[in-house]
């Protein structure tokens, strides 16, 4: 493409260039031939008297001795001696029979055709000008389509990556110089997807490993506590009863430290931090777009406000929602921004709705919840994790999330906090 603009930018300066100088050539040529001029002169003395015998080849006017006009063949030739003179135009004598009988004028048009010429001449200096200003402005598209196009996704892509987002694949277009470099890039994220599931995977057996220990201790511990307590009961002297007493204490505690154990193997996704700040809700619509990497929300408008949240959260909140949306229904998806009072709060509703099959309605309340999934959608891939994350970034934003069946589809409505 580069050779291709480079050859048509030299072609159109070599065409300029021929123009411009065939056009100056043209100029010079503008002065009357006298060999024309003679030759029109000595066919007029030949023929005087027969009008239509006269040439036509050049503009003149002839006249007599007196200044009488005996004849012109264009009304814009100069028909007395004064007007020629101011005008500029050839006079010749005209010779019948060796006597002047008069004078041929000849009309001089230089000055019109140089005008001609010069016009002609920026008429086509323009032409070539805008031809090379679209040259130039198809050679930027180009460079828009294959290399800062790529470059601006790449960037939006590295973000993404840093935020921990692996599962919007970066778009391929081998078309463009660096077709190669973006699948290369791509490769990486699925790779790094691979090994983040690995390593999810190995984190969710390691609590699942700590939490079934927990309980599996909680059991033989309860059976030593309760016996420990029944012993302290029936013991006779001081002594035996404080021996069933430390080993009533030393059971607490170590039901004490199980469950601490257990709680934090199951509830440290819930470490995450959150940082909400009065934002213009206009952001909203940038995230959502950001998070439908499919094209698959039509277009929608928010309402001009200030609400309450950490951007990146809610980006990634609304990641969630979105991927579910591709999983699970892989239909259109219709987005609503609008105010509304929740819970006594003025609030931004923002309902992403999609045409799906939806889930029981019994189980509404249950994917708010770490690992809970929709019985309908274990065929799919997923860890029950996607809404439990997002109900807690918006409620950590002073916001809700509310979860609806539609007829058909299903709807998530997210409420965020105006201020």
């Amino acid at each position: 493409m580069k050779k291709t603009f480079g050859i048509m930018v030299v072609v159109s300066l070599v065409l300029e260039l021929v123009v411009a100088l065939a056009i100056i050539g043209r100029i010079d040529d503008v002065r009357m031939d006298p060999v024309v001029v003679n030759e029109c002169v000595h066919a007029i003395a030949d023929n005087y008297g027969d009008e239509e015998a006269y040439p036509d080849k050049l503009d003149y006017a002839v006249i007599d001795s007196k200044g009488e006009v005996l004849y012109k063949n264009s009304d814009d030739v100069a028909t007395s001696v004064n007007e020629a003179v101011k005008h500029g135009d050839i006079m010749l004598d005209l010779v019948v029979e060796g006597d002047v009988v008069g004078k041929v004028i000849f009309n001089n048009s230089t000055d019109e055709q140089i005008e001609g010429y010069k016009k002609s001449l920026i008429i086509a200096i323009v032409c070539i000008t805008i031809l090379q200003v679209l040259l130039i402005g198809l050679y930027y598209y180009y460079l828009r389509r294959t290399i800062i196009r790529p470059f601006e996704k790449l960037n939006s892509f590295a973000a993404r990556v840093a935020q921990g987002n692996l599962d919007t694949p970066l778009e391929l277009d081998r078309k463009h110089i660096f077709g190669s470099f973006t699948e290369a890039f791509d490769m990486m994220r699925s790779e790094l997807k691979k090994s983040r599931a690995a390593e999810k995977k190995a984190m969710d057996d390691k609590k699942e490993m700590v939490a079934k220990l927990s309980h599996d201790i909680k059991t033989p511990v309860a059976s030593i506590k309760s016996t420990s307590e029944l012993g302290f009961a029936l013991a006779a002297d001081e002594k035996t009863r404080e021996r069933f007493n430390l080993i009533n204490i030393k059971s607490d505690q170590i039901t004490a430290l199980v469950s601490n154990l257990f709680n934090s193997s199951i509830n440290d996704i819930t470490e995450i931090e959150v940082k909400p700040s009065e934002q213009p809700a206009i952001v909203i619509q940038e995230l959502i777009k950001s998070a439908d990497y499919l094209n698959k929300a039509g277009a929608f408008t928010v309402p001009d406000c200030r609400v309450y949240i950490d951007r990146l959260r809610l980006l990634q909140a609304f990641d969630n929602i979105f991927m579910n949306s591709y999983k699970y229904a892989d239909t259109a998806i219709s987005v609503e921004a609008y105010e509304e009072s929740f819970d006594g709060a003025s609030c931004l509703a923002i309902r992403i709705s999609d045409e799906g099959p939806g889930v029981m309605e019994e189980e509404l309340p249950l994917l708010k919840e770490k690992y809970k999934r929709g019985s309908n959608t274990y065929e799919k891939d997923g860890a029950g994790l996607g809404l439990y994350l997002t109900n807690y970034y918006i409620e950590n934003m002073d916001g809700k999330l509310v979860l609806e069946n539609l007829t058909p589809g299903f709807s998530v409505i997210v409420y965020l906090r105006q201020v």
